[in-house]
């Protein structure tokens, strides 16, 4: 009976579960927060306004446009793809034999990185132009608007996007079974092939990403919350009476 299939595949081969479940949680935590690094850099670069010297607004277009032929680079071919192309690509051109683990952290943090580029840009610039010209007339650069006014909103903003990204990493390391990265889906794909149960073997694998998803989800809601402050605010009244 398929009941009994499936405590017997729990039974026999939880470890490996648990061993594949940890290395997509690993992939995906790592590869989202370089990522957002990624992202964070770009996204900083790619709002700077326009200089009025010569060579210096010369090299900053150079550099614009190299990230955004990156960022459609990357968010315009599948992981699987940017995968097979960066893993044996590196060594047919550099000769380089990757650990399969790094080169999957690598894939995913370039990959990512493109999506946060404009997902952090979006969030730069929904902060209101007036917060700009204010910082402006009180002597501050760029530089000093950013890190100290415009970044603490924009991530703020941004934070259920970089949550649902996350979520969507941990989903699409299965793809990364292509190299042979000992992940859940790849894993999971093994202990199919020898005991030839492949509804119960992977309904065990659809449970176990639930239930990464699910945790992530509820714990990035709490920091949300946390970071939204009480939605009432209580009213103390300094008059001396």
């Amino acid at each position: 009976m398929t009941w009994e299939w499936l405590m017997k595949i729990v039974a026999e081969n939880w470890p490996m579960f648990i061993r594949g479940a940890g290395i997509t949680l690993l992939i995906a935590t790592i590869g989202t927060i370089f990522g957002f690094l990624i992202g964070l850099f770009i996204g900083v670069i790619r709002t700077i306004p326009q200089l009025d010297r010569g060579i210096k607004r010369f090299c900053l277009k150079v550099i614009q446009v190299i990230f955004s032929i990156y960022i459609e680079i990357f968010r315009g071919t599948p992981m699987i793809a940017q995968a097979m192309v960066i893993f044996y690509g590196s060594a047919l051109a550099f000769g380089m034999d990757m650990n399969r683990l790094y080169a999957a952290i690598l894939i995913v943090s370039i990959n990512t990185g493109a999506y946060m580029a404009e997902i952090i840009r979006g969030g730069i610039i929904s902060v209101d132009k007036g917060q700009y010209e204010a910082a402006q007339a009180i002597g501050m650069n760029h530089f000093q608007t950013m890190t100290t006014i415009v970044l603490p909103q924009a991530i703020r903003n941004i934070l259920p996007s970089v949550g649902n990204q996350y979520v969507i990493n941990i989903k699409d390391t299965s793809v990364l079974n292509v190299i042979s990265v000992s992940e859940l889906y790849f894993l999971t794909k093994s202990i199919a092939g020898n005991n030839f149960r492949y509804f119960e073997s992977f309904f065990v694998a659809c449970v176990l990403y639930l239930i990464m998803t699910i945790t992530v989800s509820r714990i990035l809601r709490y920091f949300e919350k946390k970071l939204d402050g009480p939605e009432n605010y209580k009213q103390v009244d300094h008059r001396i009476s």
